[in-house]
């Protein structure tokens, strides 16, 4: 932890970005937990939770062949402001979600919300390598990790209360709010980047990062070893548990709240303790680990209590593995690519995601058991492990140092 706060107080922009992420996936955790209490509230089928879920990562799936050229050649402070903005529209608008008629509105509003905050989480990735490198990228990388799931220990957790206290149009206005903070801050904050002419054609750019990947086969490999992360994205599955096993013995946002929180600390102890240990070789182990943390959660799951403790487990893992792998791909690659390699990776990662949520809610209504959709995700995590095995024979990878 002490390397953490040392890096933070050497690099200034650093520091304030994180506390931009902070407060900005504070105040979007709120409208998750909000989200899915609506859905729950409105009795949706399985089917259109799912697709909520789908619809958080799809966005970024769509955007990302034209946002990585974008980032290329647009000012990353100015493009940032103007996503921040979205964002602050978006999910103020949320409020007048009230019934089932509505949730055309919802989709849209969420598909909008999620593309601005994909974008913006690209450009800030493809900004890091530029003003910091080897180690000191890692370590940001991993801050940004502990930054997520801290925001999303206490987002949801808080959420829950508010959200069952006061209701779900308060949590979109607090939404709202950190995002308007969030975009002062960034507004009052001063990024020395130098933007090199692109004198390259937007579809020649495009073009041209195909090329790239073609002659950097392990640049693709990575982005599908990070791809595998994706399947983290439990969120579908824990309101169908909820709505399953916990709600007759406790209120929905309450659960909603207590499982995401108990998952989120283990997403914040995980790397303070595998930060100093993990290396390249050792990432086969995290995907191990994450396999058998998830049967584990399976195994515990009708159990409210002990389903709170595995998912402590389940979250151990996933913050090293997710930063380690995005700190090698952006390791193994030229700078020049930055922005459209990152924009690529996120889209594949967010496929991943967005695949995982839709099929979670289509066994579930195929009257798969929710503990047997769980044992699935734990077989695709050692099937990851080994694909990165694989990766690691075949092709030489830097070391982070």
């Amino acid at each position: 932890m002490k390397d953490y706060i040392n890096l933070l107080k050497s690099h200034p922009v650093l520091l304030r970005l994180s506390s931009i992420q902070l407060i900005s996936y504070f105040g979007a955790w709120f409208s998750n937990v909000a989200i899915y209490t609506l859905l729950l509230e409105m009795n949706v089928s399985a089917k259109v939770v799912a697709f909520v879920a789908m619809l958080h990562f799809l966005a970024g799936v769509i955007q990302a062949p034209i946002s990585g050229v974008i980032i290329d050649r647009i000012n990353p402070k100015k493009l940032m402001l103007s996503l921040i903005s979205i964002e602050i529209l978006a999910t103020f608008c949320l409020i007048f979600i009230t019934e089932v008629s509505d949730l055309y509105l919802l989709y849209i509003l969420i598909f909008l919300k999620m593309a601005a905050a994909s974008f913006y989480f690209t450009t800030e990735m493809s900004l890091l390598p530029k003003i910091l490198d080897g180690n000191k990228l890692q370590k940001a990388n991993e801050i940004h990790s502990i930054i997520w799931s801290l925001s999303y220990t206490l987002g949801m957790a808080i959420s829950g209360f508010v959200v069952y206290a006061f209701g779900v149009k308060i949590a979109f206005l607090l939404d709202s709010f950190m995002f308007v903070l969030a975009f002062f801050l960034l507004f009052k904050l001063e990024i020395q980047v130098t933007m090199n002419p692109v004198k390259e054609k937007f579809l020649s750019m495009m073009v041209d990062t195909f090329s790239y990947l073609k002659q950097t086969p392990k640049a693709l490999y990575l982005m599908i070893v990070h791809a595998f992360v994706g399947l983290t994205a439990f969120d579908a599955l824990v309101a169908l548990m909820v709505e399953k096993y916990y709600a007759s013995i406790i209120a929905t946002s309450l659960a909603l709240g207590l499982m995401h929180s108990a998952r989120a600390v283990g997403l914040v102890v995980g790397p303070i303790i595998l930060g100093k240990w993990i290396n390249n070789k050792r990432i086969i182990y995290l995907f191990i680990g994450q396999g058998f943390g998830v049967w584990l959660w399976a195994y515990m799951m009708h159990n409210f209590y002990l389903s709170l403790a595995a998912s402590v487990v389940v979250g151990f893992f996933t913050t090293t593995l997710w930063s380690y792998t995005y700190t090698l791909l952006q390791k193994n690659i030229d700078e020049k690519y930055y922005g459209r390699i990152v924009a690529y990776n996120d889209m594949m990662f967010l496929s991943s995601a967005a695949f995982t949520s839709y099929m979670i809610g289509l066994l579930a209504t195929d009257d798969f058991s929710l503990e047997s959709i769980a044992v699935i995700m734990g077989m695709m995590f050692i099937i990851g492990g080994a694909y990165y095995a694989w990766v690691l024979h075949r092709e030489k990878l830097e070391e982070i140092s």
